[in-house]
């Protein structure tokens, strides 16, 4: 991708721009929870959602599409596939159908692309595997491809000693499918997984920063039946285009307003940036609308909350690459196990852009200045890619490897352009 810088400001307000990954993905897993067909309006068509559409469909469930709705009937019982289950970029659906496979009788291998296949899946296999699921794989069951051989779990407790909504989600469908369990984290991660079960009828109970789920015991779940509204952490990027981009403006709408979910733009906002939230909807989650505009960006500490904004992470970066002062993000050891090595990609794209920035063992330090155009090699991470495109609007950019923005945001390039970008993918 080579993009050219703006010749001039933005006023743009978007209805649709790209529809939440992270939900759209739940709506095809939590859809085999109920008896009834699931009808899911503008679920994301990107490769690693439509693969877990592919995954439900290799596991019994029936998926139709009229108009702008997919129907999903789910399967009487999940069945075991006669084939590899594959999720692409996404580790995400890996994660989460980790979870519900463990607790499901039946033989199943999940695996993805030689990106996913080298990340981390431990965190998963080994809360799995002490209490009773049989999980193998390379790197003794760390990484994909991984051969679930699913059982009915017995009632557990875990302590998690990361947030991570992943995590989290994985464990809760384990005990849902299972004999229940008890599901305790350090801090809030991302809560739309509980919030979308509590929706539809599981029998989940919050008491601080615990969950105790109650086993379905073959009772089902309601069917879903919603519009899959914009994703804050793809609409962040026009966000980070707003806000580093003098005079810009933008609005966009029917976006999801969870608190776990805009920690970024809370981030933006303390930098300086002007930015106005009106809740239009509450039924399965926070719904409404973001307007974003410039205003100069001052340095920021960011150090709380960190897994509310891990995947903006990139974008925050390329925030700090025109805030006045030293910026710093800590706390984000995550960022090393991502797609790729966040930090260092991201540091060493700054670098090349000729922007003072260092690395941390747990985040990165950027000193604001003055962009210049570069080549960035993305290594396969679509945020990366997006991150510096939003960048290459100021002054430029030639991104390699972009073309796995598909997995995650089909339509970026499309966005760009309306802005008044040229941009060659």
């Amino acid at each position: 991708m080579k993009i050219e810088a703006l010749k001039h400001a933005f006023d743009a307000e978007f209805k649709n721009i790209s529809t939440d990954k992270s939900i759209s993905h739940r709506c095809a897993i939590f859809s085999l929870l109920s008896d009834k067909t699931s009808v899911i309006s503008d679920y994301l068509e990107a490769e690693d959602t439509l693969n877990s559409l592919k995954i439900i469909s290799a596991l019994g469930a029936k998926v139709e599409k009229q108009e702008n709705s997919y129907y999903i009937t789910p399967p009487k019982n999940i069945s075991s596939p006669n084939k590899i289950l594959e999720c692409g970029n996404s580790g995400t659906a890996m994660r989460i159908f980790m979870g519900l496979l463990a607790g499901n009788d039946g033989f199943f291998v999940l695996s993805g692309d030689k990106y996913l296949n080298e990340r981390p899946m431990k965190r998963i296999a080994d809360p799995l595997v002490k209490i009773g699921a049989q999980i193998d794989g390379r790197d003794f069951a760390n990484k994909a491809p991984l051969a679930i051989r699913g059982t009915k779990l017995k009632y557990f407790e875990y302590d998690s000693h990361i947030p991570s909504a992943q995590v989290k989600t994985a464990l809760i469908l384990a005990g849902l499918c299972g004999n229940g369990c008890k599901f305790s984290e350090p801090e809030l991660s991302r809560d739309h997984s509980e919030r979308m079960l509590l929706g539809i009828g599981a029998d989940i109970k919050r008491d601080g920063l615990s969950l105790q789920i109650n086993p379905l015991n073959d009772r089902k779940l309601r069917p879903l039946n919603l519009s899959v509204p914009n994703d804050p952490s793809s609409c962040f990027f026009y966000a980070v285009a707003a806000a580093i981009t003098p005079g810009a403006k933008i609005k966009i709408k029917n976006i999801l307003l969870n608190k776990t979910r805009i920690e970024a733009y809370k981030i933006l906002e303390k930098m300086g940036t002007k930015i106005s939230y009106d809740l239009t909807s509450s039924d399965y989650d926070d719904i409404g609308d973001i307007s974003v505009e410039y205003a100069p960006l001052k340095a920021v500490e960011v150090t709380q909350n960190i897994s509310w904004l891990i995947d903006e992470a990139p974008a925050l970066a390329v925030a700090f690459s025109r805030a006045s002062g030293k910026s710093v993000l800590r706390n984000a050891k995550e960022l090393r196990v991502k797609e790729c090595d966040r930090i260092a990609v991201t540091v060493n794209a700054l670098k090349s852009c000729g922007i003072e920035a260092s690395e941390l063992e747990d985040g990165f330090e950027v000193i604001g200045g003055v962009p210049k155009k570069a080549s960035i090699d993305s290594h396969g991470d679509h945020r990366i890619a997006m991150s510096f495109a939003v960048l290459g609007l100021l002054c430029g950019m030639d991104i390699q490897k972009s073309e796995f923005i598909a997995t995650s945001f089909p339509k970026f390039s499309c966005f760009l352009r309306s802005l008044g970008a040229n941009v060659e993918d």
